[in-house]
Protein backbone atom coordinates (compact mmCIF):
# COMPACT_ATOMS: atom_id res chain seq x y z
CA UNK A 1 0.00 0.00 0.00
CA UNK A 2 2.69 2.30 1.02
CA UNK A 3 4.50 1.76 -2.80
CA UNK A 4 0.43 2.95 -4.55
CA UNK A 5 0.90 5.94 -2.43
CA UNK A 6 3.99 7.03 -3.09
CA UNK A 7 3.36 6.06 -6.45
CA UNK A 8 0.11 8.45 -6.35
CA UNK A 9 2.00 11.46 -4.98
CA UNK A 10 4.76 10.81 -7.94
CA UNK A 11 1.66 10.91 -10.59
CA UNK A 12 0.39 14.19 -8.73
CA UNK A 13 3.84 16.15 -8.60
CA UNK A 14 3.81 15.03 -12.62
CA UNK A 15 0.38 16.81 -13.38
CA UNK A 16 1.37 19.51 -10.89
CA UNK A 17 4.43 19.80 -12.83
CA UNK A 18 2.71 19.67 -16.22
CA UNK A 19 0.51 22.43 -15.42
CA UNK A 20 3.51 24.62 -14.59
CA UNK A 21 4.99 23.81 -17.49
CA UNK A 22 2.41 24.57 -19.72
CA UNK A 23 2.10 28.01 -17.91
CA UNK A 24 5.57 28.78 -18.52
CA UNK A 25 4.98 27.73 -22.38
CA UNK A 26 2.21 30.26 -22.62
CA UNK A 27 4.26 33.20 -20.59
CA UNK A 28 6.79 32.46 -23.11
CA UNK A 29 4.61 32.45 -25.74
CA UNK A 30 3.42 36.15 -24.84
CA UNK A 31 6.89 37.38 -24.83
CA UNK A 32 7.66 36.04 -28.09
CA UNK A 33 3.58 37.05 -29.43
CA UNK A 34 2.74 33.79 -30.89
CA UNK A 35 -1.10 32.22 -30.64
CA UNK A 36 -1.05 29.65 -28.00
CA UNK A 37 -2.52 26.54 -30.15
CA UNK A 38 -1.87 23.10 -27.54
CA UNK A 39 0.98 22.09 -25.21
CA UNK A 40 4.35 21.18 -26.00
CA UNK A 41 4.36 17.17 -26.68
CA UNK A 42 6.43 17.01 -23.63
CA UNK A 43 3.98 18.24 -21.54
CA UNK A 44 1.30 15.38 -23.18
CA UNK A 45 3.39 13.36 -22.51
CA UNK A 46 3.62 14.04 -19.06
CA UNK A 47 -0.30 14.06 -18.69
CA UNK A 48 -0.43 10.75 -19.95
CA UNK A 49 2.45 9.30 -17.64
CA UNK A 50 0.87 11.35 -14.45
CA UNK A 51 -2.78 10.08 -15.48
CA UNK A 52 -1.80 6.66 -15.72
CA UNK A 53 0.01 6.64 -12.09
CA UNK A 54 -2.84 8.53 -10.00
CA UNK A 55 -5.37 5.91 -12.08
CA UNK A 56 -3.17 3.08 -11.03
CA UNK A 57 -2.38 4.54 -7.09
CA UNK A 58 -6.48 4.92 -6.71
CA UNK A 59 -7.10 1.47 -8.11
CA UNK A 60 -4.30 -0.66 -6.18
CA UNK A 61 -4.12 1.94 -2.71
CA UNK A 62 -7.79 1.63 -1.57
CA UNK A 63 -7.26 -2.09 -0.55
CA UNK A 64 -9.07 -5.11 -1.41
CA UNK A 65 -12.61 -5.33 -3.59
CA UNK A 66 -15.51 -7.29 -1.86
CA UNK A 67 -17.71 -9.39 -3.77
CA UNK A 68 -21.42 -8.20 -4.13
CA UNK A 69 -23.05 -11.61 -5.01
CA UNK A 70 -25.69 -12.21 -2.73
CA UNK A 71 -24.70 -16.11 -2.03
CA UNK A 72 -21.05 -14.89 -1.35
CA UNK A 73 -19.57 -16.19 1.78
CA UNK A 74 -17.90 -12.54 2.64
CA UNK A 75 -21.44 -10.83 2.02
CA UNK A 76 -22.69 -9.76 5.88
CA UNK A 77 -26.11 -9.10 6.24
CA UNK A 78 -27.81 -5.39 7.30
CA UNK A 79 -31.06 -5.19 8.34
CA UNK A 80 -33.01 -2.70 11.00
CA UNK A 81 -32.88 -3.37 14.30
CA UNK A 82 -35.47 -4.92 15.83
CA UNK A 83 -36.57 -2.61 18.16
CA UNK A 84 -38.10 -0.09 15.81
CA UNK A 85 -39.10 2.52 18.20
CA UNK A 86 -35.60 4.23 18.71
CA UNK A 87 -35.21 5.00 15.02
CA UNK A 88 -35.23 8.93 14.41
CA UNK A 89 -36.15 10.49 11.53
CA UNK A 90 -35.66 13.73 12.08
CA UNK A 91 -34.72 15.68 9.59
CA UNK A 92 -35.16 19.68 8.08
CA UNK A 93 -38.38 18.24 5.65
CA UNK A 94 -40.87 18.53 8.52
CA UNK A 95 -40.69 22.48 8.29
CA UNK A 96 -42.99 22.50 4.90
CA UNK A 97 -46.02 21.81 4.82
CA UNK A 98 -47.31 18.55 3.62
CA UNK A 99 -49.74 19.26 1.14
CA UNK A 100 -48.58 22.81 -0.99
CA UNK A 101 -51.50 24.12 -3.12
CA UNK A 102 -49.20 25.81 -5.54
CA UNK A 103 -51.35 27.84 -8.61
CA UNK A 104 -49.88 29.59 -11.21
CA UNK A 105 -50.88 32.89 -11.96
CA UNK A 106 -52.70 33.39 -15.14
Amino acid sequence: MALGFAIGVFGVLILFHAAYSTIQYRGLLKLTEEEFSGPPFNVVIELSLGLVLCMWAALTVPGKFLSIHPDSEENRIVSLPANLDFMIFNHRGKVFPVEMDLKLKQ
